[in-house]
């Protein structure tokens, strides 16, 4: 992968850390919600979204349908992934991973992942 399609990420407190891990192996620029200072906060998914658009970041949770309202609520962001639980971390990454470099720009959409099977 070349740096073009690197990502900057941000999870909220919800996403598996191992998954986070393996992201950044993939060369993906991944801050977390306790990389930030904002974890054991109980920070709304408004506000997650709103620091991630500040940061100019990709939000990945698996807050699904908190977030897909978001979405609706307020199109304009640096994109969205939300994806199903899957205790596969390097599979849920490679998946998300995928995506990501696949689609090339991601701003403003919303994108979901879900477990195989």
């Amino acid at each position: 992968m070349n740096r073009h399609n690197v990502a900057r990420i941000y999870t909220n407190e919800n996403f598996p850390q191992q998954a986070v891990e393996r992201l950044r192996l993939l060369g993906h620029d991944v801050e977390t919600s306790h990389d930030a200072g904002n974890s054991g906060c109980a920070m709304p998914d408004e506000s997650v979204l709103d620091y991630a658009i500040r940061c100019q970041r990709v939000v990945v949770t698996l807050n699904r349908r908190h977030f897909v309202a978001l979405h609706a609520k307020h199109p304009d962001h640096w994109g969205i992934v939300v994806c199903s639980f899957d205790p596969d971390f390097n599979g849920l990454a490679g998946r998300i991973h995928g995506v990501l470099s696949g689609i090339g720009e991601h701003r403003n959409c919303l994108l979901r992942i879900n477990r195989p099977g």
